[in-house]
């Protein structure tokens, strides 16, 4: 069991879509469902267990926020999330 929380940023581990970063958008025990916006989209996140994903310390807040409020959000959200971590780690 891990902490994960929705609006964090992880790393795939394995499988086709291994070395990329995505979003946690919900967490049923031991599945995590992620997407990027681009190729995983919100409209059929990936559902990966949760031993084949790393954890960054990166959550984005506002987006934490939308998906546990269940607000509407959508795939570009996603990708500016995605690109603000991106921009933070690179600093």
């Amino acid at each position: 069991m891990i902490d994960v929380s929705v609006g964090q940023v992880v790393f795939s581990k394995s499988g086709r879509d291994k070395g990329n970063y995505f979003v946690v958008i919900d967490y049923k025990e031991p599945y995590v469902f992620i997407c990027d916006g681009k190729l995983r989209r919100l409209e059929n996140p990936k559902k990966k267990k949760e031993k084949h994903i790393q954890l960054t310390s990166y959550v984005h807040k506002d987006l934490k926020v939308m998906l546990e409020n269940q607000s509407r959000i959508n795939n570009a959200d996603i990708r500016k999330s995605l690109s603000q971590y991106f921009e933070e780690t690179v600093k």
